[in-house]
This record gives C-alpha cells, sequence and structure tokens, in this order.
C-alpha cells in the first residue's frame, strides 16, 4: 500500500516520502497516528515545505554526526568491572557503561548507538563500533580492568558476624 508520510518515521522516511507498507502496517499503526495519509498531489504539495525542512534538518544532523564520527575514531576508554582471579567479570560490561565511559570522557553517545553483538564478560580490550548512520561509523577501544578493591572489602565468601552462631537469632520466643 503506498502513503505519503506527513512526519518523519524512523527506519522509514522523511516527511513527503512516497512509501510502500504492508497494509496493516498502514492501518494500524501510520494512519490513526496521523503519520501517513494517501499520496493525492493536493496531499503533496501541502508537505512539499516541510519536507524542504525536514531535508535541511536531516543535513544538519548529518554534519553533526560527521564530526562527532572524527572526534570518536581512535578514542579508548576504560571500564572497571568486578572480576575473579580468572579474570572472568561476575556481571557483564554492555553498552550502557561504555557510552556512561564515553560520557566520562566528554563523548555524549546514546547507548543505540554503540554496536555491541554481546556483553563483553572478561577482563580484556575490546574494539566497538560505534554507528550513527548506515555509513556513518567510528571504531574505539574499549579496556575492560578490574575494579579496584576497598581496603577494608574482602575478596573471599562473606564471612559471619562474630557473636553469632548459624541458626541463632535476636528475638528469643518462648513457646
Amino acid at each position: 500500500m503506498k502513503l505519503l508520510l506527513t512526519k518523519t518515521v524512523s527506519q522509514l522516511g522523511i516527511v513527503g516520502d512516497v512509501v510502500n507498507v504492508s497494509a496493516g502496517y498502514a492501518r494500524n499503526y501510520l494512519i490513526p497516528r496521523r503519520l501517513a495519509t494517501e499520496p493525492t498531489d493536493a496531499n503533496m504539495r501541502r508537505l512539499a515545505e516541510a519536507r524542504k525542512q525536514a531535508e535541511l534538518e536531516l543535513a544538519r544532523e548529518r554534519k553533526l554526526m560527521e564530526e562527532i564520527v572524527q572526534r570518536l575514531e581512535g578514542v579508548e576508554v576504560t571500564v572497571s568491572a568486578r572480576a575473579n582471579e580468572e579474570g572472568v567479570l561476575y556481571g557483564s560490561v554492555g553498552r550502557k557503561e561504555i557510552a556512561a565511559a564515553l560520557a566520562e570522557e566528554g563523548h555524549g553517545v546514546p547507548p543505540e548507538n554503540i554496536a555491541l553483538t554481546t556483553p563483553i564478560r572478561r577482563l580484556d580490550t575490546v574494539p566497538v563500533e560505534v554507528r550513527f548512520a548506515g555509513d556513518l561509523r567510528a571504531m574505539i577501544k574499549v579496556w575492560v580492568v578490574r575494579e579496584k578493591m576497598d581496603e577494608g572489602e574482602e575478596t573471599g565468601p562473606e564471612v559471619a558476624p562474630a557473636g553469632k552462631e548459624a541458626g541463632e537469632h535476636d528475638d528469643h520466643r518462648d513457646e
């Protein structure tokens, strides 16, 4: 089914594009939300100015993304995580942790732009791709290092507090 987009729809097109979508997508999503309409000549003329504005905005965003890609290329960030003696992390390092590390370095990158196929589960140095558009990509290096332990923190198993035996409780009930 051919429709004329009245608003920019991510992964589909910008205002004024005539797109071919399934009838269900059109009937259940695009038309009820007023994101698309019939592609008549009158509707196309009405949306011509909005399309020009959308194209200018896309060009501005593209230029900004190109600058960000140039600044990010070759950047190295460090993420601290708790790990055992073999270097296996107790949790994992994912997109959010990498985005937070980039933000600390002054690079505001949303987690959705970080192309990480599987979370990082070992202490390692991993090359990670940051994608902004189909052809705008930057490679960064993520160093996953062992988190420094506090001096009072023990690395072994939990130790029960002194004076308490297993199963002993503070409240003694008389039955």
